[in-house]
């Protein structure tokens, strides 16, 4: 009797070890479906469903480094910075080699008022290859939220290890900048732009004349910029705000237009056009930009806390506790509710939860706010 329970038993742990596997290989396969469609909403430019999408991916291939880097990513580009910083602490426990998600959190670290450990971390990685010099270019990153004279001396040892390293030599210009080392900056975009003509370097030289005053200087290398770039927002922005300066009312509400058309969530450019209408004197215009540039504001401002409350609802989901998790994302719409990604998350844990219905209802809302979401099979 004892060897046929032994036999049972063991045949029973092979069958549970089967079933996991499977439950193990349709979450795989899942998640590689889930990010293959965020990576694409993400190239479309649809970031609210890529998120969501990141965010599901994340919760089925929890220990997937690429995905989580790519959580981070797409939490970063919105600001939700503290989510961010810890997404790629997920990807580096899980890779430490992985010199993206590290190089990312580095950055990230200083945004979000963690400089010290940035540099830490950034002084590491130079000590382990001193003669690499985007080790050097990462350090000098980290350094410029921290020192400005440290990132200089970093800066010019990345060039000295590499003199063609572009992206060095601009971030060089900025720091030099910031540090009103101005006729330096502009010698080292002058550089820059010999090696190769980028329109980030054009902008920040026309920012550069345009605080000195020099408005032909600066529009002329602003419309370098957007040559190069007709979709650099930030060109435009600013062509529209230095055209502003110099009075010219229809070239900068053209340059504003144009800027808005590719980014209509650009809040300071509604704002700058509101004022160019103003000193038109188009006032019901100046109104309806004024008017935009605050719907915009106020938007921004709840969208980043109902994205606050799913990130951390989506932790309980990864705890286990579907409940409160529940009440996090309920709380998120409650914030803010056009927020897709809460929505298509509520359904996950409705549908986990047995709640079929209201899982439906909340897939359908989802979908109704952003038609990338469509709710999983």
């Amino acid at each position: 009797m004892r060897f046929r329970a032994s036999i049972a038993a063991a045949g029973l742990s092979l069958v549970c070890a089967a079933i996991s596997l499977a439950f193990a290989q349709v979450a795989d396969t899942r998640a590689r479906d889930v990010y293959s469609r965020a990576l694409e909403l993400e190239k479309q430019g649809n970031y609210q469903g890529a998120l969501a999408l990141f965010w599901e991916a994340a919760g089925l291939a929890p220990r997937d480094a690429d995905v989580q880097n790519r959580l981070g990513e797409a939490l970063e580009r919105i600001g939700a910075l503290d989510a961010a910083v810890e997404a790629y602490r997920r990807a580096l426990a899980e890779r430490p080699d992985f010199r993206k998600a590290s190089n990312n959190l580095i950055l990230v670290l200083g945004k979000a008022g963690k400089g010290t450990e940035a540099v830490e971390r950034a002084q590491a990685l130079v000590r382990a290859a001193p003669s690499d010099p985007d080790r050097h270019f990462t350090l000098g990153l980290a350094q410029a939220e921290q020192n400005l004279d440290d990132s200089i001396a970093s800066f010019r040892r990345t060039l000295a290890l590499a003199p063609r390293h572009t992206l060095a030599r601009y971030n060089l210009a900025l720091v030099l900048r910031r540090s009103d080392r101005l006729r330096e900056a502009l010698d080292e975009l002058a550089q820059a732009l010999a090696i190769e003509p980028r329109p980030e370097v054009h902008y920040t030289i026309g920012i550069i004349y345009w605080h000195q005053g020099d408005l032909a200087r600066a529009v002329e290398s602003l419309r370098a910029c957007v040559a190069l770039d007709p979709k650099y927002t930030d060109g435009l922005y600013a062509l529209g705000a230095v055209l502003k300066a110099r009075g010219d009312w229809s070239g900068a509400e053209q340059a504003l237009q144009k800027a808005i058309g590719l980014n209509p969530n650009l809040t300071a450019a509604h704002y700058t056009l509101g004022q160019v209408r103003q000193l038109a004197g188009n006032e019901s215009g100046a109104r309806t930009a004024f008017d935009e540039a605050e719907r915009l504001r106020q938007r921004h401002q709840l969208e980043l806390e109902a994205v606050v409350w799913t990130s951390v609802g989506i932790r309980r989901v990864e705890s286990g506790d579907l409940s409160g998790a529940l009440d996090h994302f309920r709380r998120a719409t409650k914030v803010y509710e056009p927020y897709a990604p809460a929505h298509y998350q509520m359904g996950l844990v409705l549908r986990r939860l047995g709640l079929r219905d209201e899982s439906r209802a909340a897939f359908a809302r989802a979908q109704e706010l952003n038609a990338s979401l469509v709710p999983p099979k």
